[in-house]
């Protein structure tokens, strides 16, 4: 049996011996889409939160190996989307909401799937330390719904620009807490769903 008393090499520790933090993975509609929710710790200082640990998003089956992290700060009725990168360099995506809060949506586009072209949102936040995982093939966006947003994102190929795409925000039915954000001139040329032919299979 494993001695969990000490701590020799990490790739010689049996995972099952180690600690599992207290991380509530809640399954969405959309298959392989998940919200993260880590036990917030709080004292005098502040807040303390952990809401990787590879151990247990294996247990369930959740990517653990990313190839680009990135950080993108917004400003008060900012969106941004909905993007995704087409096979082959399509990516899972961590999305968590650093400062401020965020209005984080995810679409299915993956063809055969039990809720193509549906969608579902949730309300990332830096107080609450939640974090959404989506799948390759599910478009990804959000809007600013606080005085500003910093978020981090993690995924499991690099950009490829001519793998780069996306649909249109206003184009699958979601209900925005906003009706004339501020968006990029790219994102206002994206197609709609409608006209978007999906490569994604479930």
């Amino acid at each position: 049996m494993a001695d969990t008393g000490s701590i020799g090499d990490p790739s010689e520790m049996d995972e099952n011996f180690l600690v599992r933090p207290k991380i509530s993975v809640i399954k969405t509609i959309i298959p392989g889409c998940f919200e993260l929710r880590p036990t917030v710790t709080r004292d005098t200082r502040g807040f303390f939160a952990k809401i990787f640990h590879r151990p247990l998003w294996k247990d369930f089956g959740l990517q653990t190996s990313f190839a680009e992290e990135y950080s993108t700060y917004s400003l008060p009725w900012s969106l941004r989307g909905l993007h995704f990168q087409l096979p082959p360099m399509a990516h899972d995506k961590v999305v968590l909401c650093l400062k401020g809060n965020a209005f984080d949506v995810a679409v299915d586009l993956r063809r055969g799937s039990p809720t193509y072209g549906e969608h579902i949102s949730v309300n990332l936040s830096s107080m609450q330390s939640n974090a959404l995982y989506l799948p390759a093939g599910v478009a990804h966006g959000f809007c600013v719904t606080g005085d500003e947003a910093l978020l981090y994102y993690k995924q499991t190929t690099v950009y490829s620009p001519e793998h780069d795409a996306g649909i249109r925000w206003d184009s699958a039915g979601i209900p925005w807490p906003m009706t004339d954000p501020i968006l990029s001139e790219r994102d206002r040329k994206l197609p709609a769903l409608e006209d978007f032919d999906s490569p994604f299979k479930f």
